[in-house]
């Protein structure tokens, strides 16, 4: 059989696996979305039967059944974020469920703690479940296990070798692969003959634990000389003396991924089991196991056959998705951990203030497809900004201060200020922000000796202020080493709220291009700002060299003790701000700086904020 042909052989009771392309094509107006055609199609034919009446919202419609298996050796990242919204949505679409299922079968590598992390990512970006329950809800099909299975995939593996289907191998991992022949040669196995009542003996005896790490394992007897080198008797069990987060020591052989996943798949009756391209190959195989397992079985004792489909994986620009080296950076102290903001993992976009919203949304605008492909990350950033423009309050934050002074401001008067919180909403309700005699504004803000075109303050220049007033620069204080301290500026009374009074003529009575934002000094409040950038300068890390850690943004980073109005250290007292936005807590739209959320470190009175993302794109601004 080839690689990524779709098998043959008896169907099973959910119906057997058959070939299909891309289906019908999406309106032009839509992403692709080629698996969802398959699913109307699976649906019209009535392949996979409906739901019983016991099933609540979702009896009597046609049966939609799909899972995320994740392995808990990591943190999810936005590869899984596609693969999650994908099958969930699938499940919401179709008025069907969806099943979070640990792919728990290598002990050596897997935590509690990354069992913890998906549990929260997955209820998180689904918005669906919470952490501690995955059997409510109108799609919940339920939290598993693939060690809730062990018994059983150990029955079943006893069952194919009695029927000559399954061989216990002497052979190590390296003598496996030197017999592993090349196109046109076979492999070899010394062990293939093996008679069925040796290796039920040996197999039995690698499960109570009598024999060390490597001795043995458990192959399945397919083809040696398949051109699809994955059915030349692949590996079922090996034996591994390790202590199981779930099983403890139970079990001393464990299965390996294209054994257990099948068969899991069957025994939760998944209808639809989605993997990305690289298990095309695999598929066959995957079949393979249920029509032996359902060889020589009547009607009613087949078990589930669900079917394997393939979609390209999404992979990002800027970033790197491997576990592995994902591992490497936490390892190595280079970033804080795996829910680091500017790490790829789901945990770390929320503690960046991503909304699960936008995250989805961006799924969806990539769509799914057959074909792999680069996808620019800063369409990502794009569905961050439409989302938080509509949903995040505003607020005025100055990240690099310089001291203003209005020398013609009453001294010890403060002017309370009427301010939009969200020009989307004009429902919501004005905030008051204090106005007083010195001020600070960004030091970007200002120029001494301006060029051409510069809108902001500069000696002599008249600015408005946000929502306040319009000022002039009249003098520039200096320090002894000739650096710029301080502005002196007066203001025009007649300006307030931020218009020029309007003339005879019905136009106003002066204009100015430039309009800043800024804080009182006298109000404003000390907080700690954390600006990110992309964590690798390049948009394929890696790619030049071989070596990704060439390619780190050493600058991806940068704290700065920045001046916020005081409303800020409210909303932190409140718990104010986007929903959704940031680990810990709310998410802001800093006026003309960018979307902002509290860290999971910040506190009322020693706020911490992340930058979720600037106003603007600035990589592609300096790509031009």
């Amino acid at each position: 059989m080839s690689a990524g042909s779709s098998g043959t052989g008896s169907s099973g009771e959910g119906g057997g696996t058959h070939a299909r392309g891309e289906g019908g094509a999406a309106p032009a107006s839509q992403p692709s979305h080629f698996i969802a055609e398959m699913v109307r199609a699976d649906n019209a034919s009535g392949r996979w039967g409906v739901w019983a009446a016991s099933e609540g919202a979702s009896a009597g419609k046609p049966r939609v059944h799909t899972r995320f298996p994740p392995e808990p050796n990591g943190y999810l990242h936005v590869g899984h974020a596609k693969s999650i919204c994908l099958n969930f949505g699938l499940a919401q679409a179709f008025g069907g469920k969806f099943n979070l299922r640990f792919d728990d079968t290598n002990p050596a590598k897997e935590e509690q703690e990354y069992v913890d992390s998906i549990k929260r990512d997955v209820a998180w970006l689904t918005s669906a479940f919470d952490a501690g329950s995955f059997d409510h809800g109108p799609h919940a099909g339920g939290l598993f296990f693939a060690s809730d299975y062990f018994e059983q995939m150990y029955g079943f593996a006893v069952e194919l070798i009695r029927k000559g289907k399954a061989y216990v191998c002497s052979l190590t991992a390296e003598e496996v692969s030197a017999r592993r022949g090349k196109p046109g040669v076979p492999a070899t196995s010394p062990d293939r003959e093996r008679p069925v009542e040796e290796s039920l003996r040996l197999f039995e005896e690698m499960k109570d634990g009598k024999h060390p790490n490597g001795k043995y394992t458990l192959r399945a007897k397919i083809d040696l000389a398949s051109n699809n080198f994955n059915l030349r008797d692949p590996v079922m069990y090996r034996i591994l003396h390790e202590h199981h987060h779930n099983t403890g020591d139970k079990w001393c052989v464990y299965p390996m991924y294209d054994w257990a996943h099948g068969i899991e798949d069957s025994l939760e009756r998944i209808t639809h089991s989605i993997c990305t391209l690289e298990f095309e190959a695999h598929r066959p195989l995957y079949d393979w196991f249920i029509d032996a397992i359902n060889e020589g079985r009547g009607p009613g004792e087949r078990v589930w056959h669900s079917q394997q489909i393939e979609f390209a994986k999404l992979v990002p620009t800027y970033t790197i998705l491997s576990k592995r080296n994902l591992l490497k950076l936490v390892e190595q102290n280079l970033v804080e951990g795996w829910d680091d903001p500017r790490m790829p993992t789901v945990s770390g976009m929320r503690r960046r203030g991503y909304p699960s919203k936008a995250l989805r949304a961006f799924v969806e605008d990539v769509g799914v497809t057959k074909t792999d492909s680069l996808i620019d990350i800063g369409r990502l950033e794009n569905a961050v900004r439409d989302h938080l423009n509509k949903t995040a309050p505003r607020a005025m934050a100055v990240l690099r201060p310089l001291k203003v002074t209005i020398e013609n401001w009453p001294e010890g008067k403060v002017d309370e200020l009427d301010f939009v919180i969200n020009p989307e909403d004009p429902a919501l309700p004005k905030r008051k922000v204090a106005f007083s005699k010195v001020l600070y504004i960004e030091r970007d803000d200002f120029m001494e000796e301006p060029p051409k075109k510069f809108f902001r303050l500069a000696p002599g220049a008249e600015v408005r202020l946000r929502w306040a007033y319009f000022i002039k620069c009249e003098r520039v204080v200096k320090d002894a080493a000739g650096n710029v301290v301080e502005l002196i500026c007066t203001y025009d009374p007649a300006t307030r709220g931020g218009d020029a009074p309007v003339g005879p003529d019905g136009q106003p009575t002066k204009k100015v291009k430039g309009t800043l934002h800024w804080v009182s000094a006298a109000h404003a409040v000390k907080a700690k700002v954390r600006l990110f950038d992309r964590l690798f300068k390049v948009e394929e890390p890696g790619k030049a060299t071989g070596n990704f850690m060439d390619d780190l943004n050493t600058a991806s980073v940068e704290e700065v003790e920045a001046w916020v109005e005081p409303w800020l250290k409210e909303a932190a007292e409140k718990g104010l701000g986007a929903k959704e936005s940031g680990e810990g807590g709310g998410g802001f739209q800093f006026e003309r700086l960018g979307y902002f959320c509290f860290d999971k470190g910040s506190t009322p009175g020693a706020m911490v904020f992340n930058r979720t993302v600037t106003l603007k794109d600035a990589w592609a601004k300096a790509a031009k």
